[in-house]
């Protein structure tokens, strides 16, 4: 006698795979953003991969340089990297969302005492950098001719030890330069921490995609404006709401002293000190500013 079932095995659950510098300037932030979105992952010392434990998301912990080719040849899904990286490396990824960390250049630099008038500078000269794609194209477009030596690690001593008259390297606060007596006269890429997909992405994993990006660009979102309250008089009532952009508009609450009420609004950081200045000048008290954790629009 045979026993039939309507029981399915069910399939492999679908997740998505996203490669993070394994150490180095962008992992502590990587991680961070993933346990912001609400992404719990462990990330012990020295492990290779992990798995978040409320998400279908597979963390590989990767060298930096690796990961766009990871991501191109679908080994990872997604990756979080350096857009220096993505474009010195120029594999097949499309760069989907700009994080907002990491920020630094790619920068030309030479000694001090040099009478540095433009790229022209560089003709002829030997220039060190551990980007020679992205110099290539810089030179290329600026019709000078200059010979690149490829480095890893120390550039910015090159010219000091007389084998280059320039270098071509990230810059962040340009204290390094400094130290080693170099002055930053080129700004060649504008670089921060960005997410990089595979081309080919399929169907189930761009759903994923796009659940992790609505909580990215909410925890960026909440990042980049302040929640703020204050206390207004009622006479320049309509003056406050005016300065105060909001999501919509101001929310507005009759206090119980009379004459006053209580405004609640969101301000950009980017106009926060210019409007905040204008609120007390209109007559604005009591003004508290508070830190927003996400914020979904």
């Amino acid at each position: 006698m045979s026993i039939t079932t309507n029981q399915q095995s069910a399939g492999p659950e679908v997740k998505l795979k996203i490669a993070v510098q394994k150490s180095g300037r962008l992992h502590d932030d990587s991680i961070r953003l993933l346990k912001e979105c609400g992404i719990d992952i462990s990330n012990g010392v020295n492990k290779l991969k992990s798995e978040a434990s409320n998400f279908p998301l597979e963390v590989f912990f990767l060298r930096d340089d690796d990961i766009p080719q990871y991501v191109e040849d679908a080994v990872a899904d997604l990756g979080f990297v350096g857009e220096n990286v993505v474009y010195e490396k120029n594999k097949k990824v499309d760069v989907v969302e700009k994080l907002g960390f990491g920020k630094c250049r790619l920068s030309i630099a030479v000694r001090k005492g040099d009478d540095y008038t433009g790229a022209s500078f560089l003709q002829h000269k030997r220039v060190a950098t551990s980007y020679p794609v992205l110099l290539k194209k810089f030179l290329d477009e600026q019709n000078v001719s200059a010979e690149i030596h490829e480095i890893s690690g120390s550039v910015e001593i090159a010219p000091g030890i007389g084998l280059a008259e320039g270098i071509c390297d990230l810059v962040s606060s340009g204290s390094t330069l400094f130290m080693n007596g170099l002055k930053e006269v080129e700004t060649i890429l504008l670089s921060q921490a960005v997410l990089i997909k595979n081309q080919q992405l399929a169907l189930a994993q761009q759903s994923l995609l796009e659940k992790l990006l609505f909580r990215i660009q909410s925890v960026k979102k909440a990042k980049n404006n302040k929640y703020v309250l204050l206390n207004a008089p009622n006479s320049n009532l309509k003056e406050i709401i005016s300065l105060l952009p909001g999501m919509k508009s101001p929310t507005v609450l009759p206090l119980a002293q009379q004459g006053w009420s209580s405004v609640h609004s969101v301000i950009s950081e980017d106009q926060f000190w210019d409007i905040i200045e204008k609120l007390k000048t209109a007559g604005a008290q009591g003004i508290l500013v508070v830190p927003i954790e996400k914020m979904i629009i």
